[in-house]
């Protein structure tokens, strides 16, 4: 799993990031976006079209469900 937090260059993060991600075949991005003030998981990444065919996005102080092998409730409350 990779966990990034949105830098000075957020649509990096966004987009060229996880196509990278995607493509290197990395199970699990996080990406805390604070701008848009979301969490979001991607996952199921597929090495042939650079990206992932999942994701799941939360706003901050709710929970976000990380699968196996984490298993546990990513809590995003206090997250600014």
């Amino acid at each position: 799993m990779v966990i990034e937090v949105t830098s000075s260059q957020p649509d990096r993060d966004r987009k060229v990031k996880r196509h990278c991600y995607g493509k290197a075949g990395i199970p699990l991005y996080l990406l805390v976006d604070r701008d848009a003030r979301t969490v979001t998981l991607f996952s199921e990444p597929s090495i042939e079209a650079e990206d992932y065919r999942a994701d799941v996005r939360v706003a901050f102080g709710r929970g976000l469900d990380l699968p196996k092998p984490f298993g546990f409730t990513f809590k995003t409350d206090g997250i600014e």
